[in-house]
């Protein structure tokens, strides 16, 4: 089988083979596939994560990072969260904002669904045709936000990933442009914010890669590289029946139950890698356990094995493999600190050309229970203590249901 899955690789060119990136998955290992499947002619590489691409979409940074940043809430007067649930989606960042809350009287309100943050907040309600009310200036609210000196508008990747994604961003885009010119904000404030939810989203589309996998659907490939995608995003009923799947990762979930091949990575804990989070800062992991078995870092995989295939990548070391890191997206080796993202205003002036309608749907945000919230990625459902949160919290549920008569 692996000769054979050698050999067709070998054979593939152009966009005959595509790639699609996991949540979980490294910059160093990004830009290796990345180079891997340049040199066979192909620019067929997708993210699980969907993200609209209409109007500015992915080609201006501002578009797609929280550019607050996460310290930044602190300093802000007033917030507006769409469609998210911070508490579940982004605990860490939902802390910030209830010390701000306690301790600088934040005031926040929210559109979608209604959910518990562990702070007070105005509901507006969950239709997405209140963003658009409050970017005419038809909605009572306007008049709060534009009173407001810090303010700062965050939306949720997910309500991004809906059939209207990008005319929710349009209208987050015109918002947060209203109310800098009707409020005067200084120009260095930042007022609009994505919150993303997976690791791997704001490296790989700094790297290039493509948001969503429709390329794939609309053009099946031959050959199929999946480097730690568990999402389940594609199918074996939506490629080629002779299509070969190679599946890279290291928990075992969704794709490597659809694989022909399985090469054996490393997780975070195992290997000194590089993740950008929701705010653009790059930061680095080391290697707390050995790799188990024949397992390896993920760059490593895919160098030795560009090397036989015959276009052998030009790294040897991880020293190298940054230094090509920079030399893509300089921002991806300046540890802990933030690339500042502009061009508010011309990302502002692309999405008016967007041609797209809201939905009636409400905004409702992946993770409503704290169920969920045990099971959200391939590390989280293959460990033994997330199921035990499970069950206790089911049980512990239950029993509230179900009060033992005394």
């Amino acid at each position: 089988m692996a000769f054979c899955f050698l050999l067709q690789l070998q054979g593939s060119q152009g966009n005959e083979v595509a790639a699609i990136a996991g949540g979980l998955v490294d910059a160093e290992a990004l830009v290796s596939l990345k180079d891997l499947l340049n040199r066979i002619n192909s620019d067929n590489m997708c993210t699980e994560e969907v993200f609209p691409t209409a109007g500015a979409g992915t080609d201006l940074r501002s578009n797609y990072l929280l550019n607050t940043k996460i310290a930044g809430i602190e300093e802000a007067d007033f917030l507006l969260l769409v469609g998210t649930n911070p508490r579940f989606e982004a605990p860490l960042f939902n802390a910030r904002i209830r010390k701000s809350w306690l301790h600088n009287e934040l005031k926040v309100a929210l559109v979608g669904s209604p959910v518990d943050l562990t702070y007070t907040y105005e509901h507006l309600g969950d239709s997405p045709q209140i963003l658009l009310d409050i970017a005419s200036e038809k909605h009572p609210f306007s008049k709060v936000l534009n009173q407001a000196k810090k303010p700062i508008v965050v939306v949720g990747s997910a309500a991004l990933q809906r059939g209207d994604g990008a005319a929710i961003l349009s209208a987050i885009s015109n918002i947060a442009q209203n109310i800098r010119t009707k409020n005067g904000v200084d120009i260095d404030w930042k007022i609009m914010n994505i919150l993303h939810r997976v690791a791997s989203q704001v490296a790989a589309l700094d790297l290039g890669y493509k948001p969503g996998v429709d390329a794939i659907r609309k053009n099946p490939p031959k050959v199929l590289y999946l480097l730690g995608a568990d999402a389940g995003c594609v199918t074996r009923q939506d490629l080629p029946k002779n299509c070969l799947i190679i599946y890279q990762g290291h928990h075992g979930d969704t794709g490597a139950s659809m694989a022909d091949v399985i090469l054996p990575g490393a997780a975070y804990t195992e290997k000194t890698a590089t993740y950008v989070n929701t705010e653009g800062r790059a930061q680095q992991t080391r290697v707390a356990v050995t790799p188990p078995g024949l397992a390896r870092e993920d760059w490593k995989i895919i160098r030795a094995l560009s090397e036989v295939a015959g276009v052998t990548l030009p790294y040897d070391n991880l020293d190298q493999v940054r230094r090509r890191l920079e030399e893509v997206s300089p921002n991806l080796v300046r540890y802990d600190d933030v690339e500042e993202a502009n061009y508010f205003i011309q990302a502002n002036e692309l999405s008016k050309v967007v041609d797209q309608k809201l939905l009636a749907d409400p905004l409702v945000p992946p993770q409503l229970t704290v169920k969920d919230f045990y099971m959200t990625d391939p590390i989280s459902r293959a460990s033994q203590t997330m199921a035990k949160c499970v069950k206790a919290v089911t049980q512990g549920a239950k029993a509230i249901e179900e009060p033992s008569i005394c």
